[in-house]
């Protein structure tokens, strides 16, 4: 066969269906396509009018009119923008996905730009067929001499066209819906449907009903066409914010903030975003980002330009270069759109590092409430978290905040030890305990936190009186985020205060009082675990400065954070039963009575009974007993209790 050229050629008889049944997923955007049609031929007029092609008569309002008649099961789109002659309906409506918004704008590309121009794959007329068994368009274009054109079509490829008696420029389309939509042609539900689509349309648009009484005083648009992000955020007062905010989100708490985006280069694109009070314990912290283009209403939540940590937000972005698939719904796969998603993100760290560094008291009161978008931003984005790293704040045991920076550099205060011990002392006569890492500062700083400042008090109170400070850090969030830390920051480690027994707690013993402590660990480990029946335990004798804590658990940090990683995942077996089965060591205070008490008998009837007692305490410093190990330490307390009465 010889070689042959050509184009393929579409069937107009099998793609119509296609388009008029999948090409939208919600039938009631028609809605937002004719409207939007409307406001590009407002648009383009204008343009005309601006570049001196054209003159908009005196009085000249922008607007479109929705007309509902339940009667006659119709619907009209009316609009007084340059309407078409009967080459332009051949152009543009005769042949499928010929847009007339891109035909305008290659025209007049060196006259003008194409701002606010909504239309680009001359596909939106076309939903119209979704729910109407017949549409019909009158038009008659601004052109001098132009003549109406009538145009109908019953939802095949055959349509007729003829001369019409449409007498003012513009282009009216009437819809005779089909039985399963005549809910369209309900008043409420038409407002209902196109102040979900389009409530900040650049042009004014009116709701009418065929046959009603007409209303008192002056029509009023039921859209905004001048939206709070379309203006200069030193045009909008605190006042205009919230009022906003509680029109498009219907939400009457009071935001803590808000961020006004604002910007023409390298892109187009503005917006502003509300950081809501959350109550994190009760609440749902899923919030809403609306996207529009142009001021068209495209969807809810779009993942691809919203970074996902501030999809936690409620707020507004409209971005007329966004790459939209043509039914306008969701966006093509394009690089600019991870740059536009980048720059949000990087005016929403600018914002929040600003607010640290120059109203840090705003930003304090904020922190609790704004501390879980940005710990979950540093999670799931490494340039956020590189710019918002130094304005992480922490609250410490005196309930002050502090940056990571300031953290790093908070040393122990010198807390006097009135009851220690003769120090230990080298061969060279200094100091065994002050020489150790002070020829060389310690590579890897510690910052202690508590994550329950009720059931860690006892370790709270050990940490102030030995005038050390930890950070609070109670949520879920916290956890990942500080593995984060540690990984990107070298030399920084988080540690649970009750992760292990540091040298502050510690009394300062001589030579003969440490090996004394070895022996005493050796016999106190035999009996505890005889007594309480677990071998896996490690037990330690130390002399603490507070004489008035008998025992206490310290869990390895490591062990701590599988367990806790355990739990997040729902892992079977974690319950605070088995807690510490791995890294567990119960230190026993040699300065408390009755530490002291078992050393002296070891073998005494009562040793067993305070040995598990003492568990028992040291366990409810870290979480509640199980209820039978409850019911065994009650009944235990009770017997003490009596024994002490005799």
């Amino acid at each position: 066969m010889a070689e042959k050229r050509g184009s393929l050629s579409i069937n107009s008889d099998n793609i119509f269906p296609i388009i008029k049944k999948w090409l939208y997923s919600d039938h009631d955007i028609f809605y937002r396509e004719l409207i939007s049609n409307g406001c590009d031929a407002i648009t383009k007029l204008k343009k005309l009018d601006m570049m001196g092609e054209y003159t908009l008569p005196d009085g000249y309002e922008a607007k479109i009119q929705v007309l509902v008649d339940p009667e006659e099961k119709t619907l009209q789109f009316i609009d007084n923008g340059l309407g078409m002659t009967a080459d332009e309906v051949e152009e543009y409506i005769n042949q499928i996905a010929f847009s007339g918004a891109t035909d305008f704008i290659e025209k007049y590309k060196d006259k003008t730009n194409d701002d606010q121009i909504i239309g680009h794959f001359g596909l939106g007329f076309y939903s119209a067929f979704m729910v109407a068994d017949e549409v019909h368009i009158d038009t008659l274009s601004y052109k001098d001499g132009a003549v109406a054109v009538h145009w109908e079509c019953d939802g095949g490829t055959e349509f007729t066209m003829s001369d019409g008696d449409k007498d003012t420029v513009g282009t009216k389309i009437t819809l005779f819906l089909n039985e399963d939509c005549l809910q369209f042609c309900n008043e409420y539900k038409a407002k209902e449907v196109i102040q979900k689509y389009c409530s900040f349309m650049p042009t004014k648009i009116y709701l009418d009903k065929v046959g009603a009484e007409p209303k008192e005083g002056e029509p009023v648009a039921i859209n905004d066409p001048t939206p709070l992000w379309t203006k200069s955020p030193s045009e909008c007062s605190k006042e205009d914010y919230l009022a906003f905010y509680r029109k498009v989100f219907n939400d009457y708490k009071e935001p803590l903030f808000w961020i006004h985006l604002n910007m023409d280069y390298p892109f187009n694109l503005k917006g502003i975003l509300y950081f809501p009070k959350i109550n994190m314990e009760y609440e749902s912290i899923e919030g809403t980002i609306k996207l529009y283009n142009n001021q068209v209403f495209i969807a809810d939540n779009i993942k691809e330009v919203i970074p996902e940590f501030l999809l936690l937000l409620k707020g507004v972005i409209d971005c007329p270069d966004l790459p939209l698939n043509v039914s306008r719904s969701a966006l093509q796969n394009d690089g600019f759109v991870k740059k536009i998603s980048d720059y949000i993100s990087k005016k929403v760290a600018d914002k929040l590092s600003g607010m640290c560094k120059t109203e840090k008291e705003e930003y304090e009161k904020y922190w609790n409430d704004i501390s879980p978008f940005i710990k979950f931003g540093c999670l799931k984005d490494d340039k956020f978290c590189e710019k918002m790293t130094d304005y992480i704040l922490f609250k410490n045991l005196d309930g002050n905040y502090m940056t990571l920076p300031e953290c790093l550099e908070v040393k122990p205060v010198d807390v006097e030890d009135e009851d220690a011990d003769v120090e230990v002392v080298n061969e060279d006569g200094t100091s065994a305990t002050d020489s150790e890492d002070t020829t060389e500062e310690k590579k890897e700083k510690v910052i202690y936190y508590v994550t329950d400042e009720k059931q860690q008090s006892q370790y709270i109170n050990m940490f102030k009186k030995a005038g050390m400070d930890a950070v609070i850090l109670p949520d879920n969030i916290d956890q990942p985020f500080i593995s984060q830390l540690e990984a990107k920051n070298d030399g920084i480690k988080f540690q649970r205060i009750d992760a292990d027994l540091t040298d502050a707690f510690m009394a300062k013993n001589s030579k003969k009082t440490m090996e004394e402590l070895k022996a005493a660990t050796e016999d106190m480990e035999k009996i505890f675990k005889k007594a309480i029946k677990k071998d896996n335990i490690t037990v330690k004798v130390e002399k603490l400065k507070n004489k008035e804590i008998s025992s206490v658990i310290t869990l390895s940090e490591e062990s701590r954070r599988m367990q806790d990683m355990m739990k997040m995942y729902a892992m079977p077996g974690m319950d605070m039963g088995g807690f510490g089965k791995e890294g567990q060591t119960l230190t026993l205070n040699a300065n408390h009575k009755l530490v002291q008490y078992i050393l002296e008998n070891k073998e005494g009837e009562n040793v067993s009974l305070i040995c598990e007692q003492l568990y028992d305490l040291a366990l409810l410093q870290h979480a509640p007993l199980d209820g039978e190990a409850m019911s065994k330490f009650v009944a235990r307390s009770n017997k003490i209790m009596m024994l002490l009465a005799q």
